[in-house]
């Protein structure tokens, strides 16, 4: 039976709820979770490696049998606890009193579910071990996020997270943002198992959420066919019905245009006035800066809703994208398509579109 629920992640940028004197010993706090996040991600897949492993490494004869399950339910299990627990219990002794255990328990459980999808790929040495790195994000389990709440003086969402006071900075919010954690304080949808990431000195709460998908009369008889292309980012039709989405004009060369005036900017910084250094000559190139990153996805987005209201209106329950693979691979020849047309990252958008309004996406 199909899930009647879908999750869907928003990065949101937090901020430390305290005064400044007070702030130093959270981020060093935070900054301690994720040295040991760290650590324990990688000792927990090398020892995932090793058990899966274990009799090619000790080449051990055909008379020794064993299971990796707990030798309590099985007889020839060789471990001391269930096969979870293992790598749980390891990480627990270890990092004793320096993280939570609810952060490393999650940590585990997400590792463990990667790694039994790829372990396939590890036998037959198609894949390398994954080594994770000193800027991993933390897990922030639910029950490690409380007294969420709108505070109107802060103009700001506020909660604890490991008992650490943030509000949300939300800045000038194009997107679902600031609607989503209204529906979260109305309790409409809910949140699930997310991330804390930090990168340059700031702090990402990388948010998972849990909704109901959109209840729309959609029949799965009608059939949408849509088709991407550099005349028109998307042409569909339905029920005798057809439609174009965007321009060249409006999309291809607006990009271009944008790239042109970037190029300029960087070839003008060498002689502009400096005054304050590289911080004033560069003034102009920090304005436009990620200029070309926001036109598109922003525009990617308006195309993929158009598609999706179309194909409500049509009540299409199934969406075809036609000859996408024929597609991508042109443009993965033509490195000036594949710069400057976006294939995939629309072709996302609109996955992610079609799965909230209950619409089936076959892809081409």
């Amino acid at each position: 039976m199909e899930k009647s629920t879908m999750t869907l992640t928003r990065r949101i940028q937090l901020l430390i709820d305290l005064p400044a004197n007070e702030q130093k010993e959270m981020w060093e706090k935070l900054y301690r979770y994720q040295n040991r996040c760290f650590r324990a991600a990688n000792l927990i897949v090398s020892h995932l490696y090793v058990q899966e492993m274990i009799k090619d490494f000790f080449y051990l004869t055909e008379d020794v049998q064993y299971k990796l399950a707990d030798v309590k339910k099985d007889e020839m299990g060789i471990f001391t606890r269930s096969k979870t627990h293992t790598t749980a219990r390891m990480v627990f002794d270890r990092f004793k009193g320096e993280i939570p255990t609810d952060i490393l328990g999650s940590l585990n459980n997400t590792i463990q579910s990667t790694f039994s999808k790829n372990k396939v790929d590890y036998w037959q040495g198609s894949k390398s071990l994954r080594n994770f790195k000193k800027d991993i994000p933390i897990p922030l389990p639910v029950k490690c996020t409380t007294k969420m709440r709108y505070d109107v003086e802060k103009k700001a969402f506020c909660f604890n997270m490991f008992a650490i006071p943030v509000k949300t900075y939300l800045g000038k919010d194009f997107s679902d943002k600031r609607l989503i954690m209204e529906r979260l304080l109305r309790k409409e949808i809910k949140v699930c198992t997310s991330q804390i990431q930090l990168k340059g000195g700031k702090i990402y709460w990388l948010a998972v959420f849990e909704f109901e998908k959109e209840d729309h009369l959609l029949k799965p008889e009608i059939i949408a066919e849509a088709s991407l292309s550099l005349e028109h980012p998307i042409v569909v039709k339905a029920n005798n019905a057809r439609m174009n989405i965007g321009s060249k004009e409006e999309f291809l060369y607006r990009r271009l245009a944008i790239q042109a005036s970037n190029k300029r900017i960087r070839a003008g910084v060498a002689y502009s006035r400096s005054g304050h250094g590289t911080k004033r000559k560069q003034k102009a190139l920090h304005k436009t800066e990620n200029l070309e990153n926001r036109f598109v996805s922003h525009h990617l987005h308006l195309y993929s809703r158009q598609l999706i209201d179309f194909c409500i209106r049509q009540q299409a329950g199934t969406l075809i994208l036609k000859d996408q693979e024929d597609k991508i691979g042109i443009a993965k020849e033509q490195e000036f398509v594949l710069r400057n047309w976006s294939y995939y990252e629309l072709q996302t958008k609109i996955k992610y579109k079609a799965e909230k309004a209950g619409i089936e996406l076959i892809i081409g």
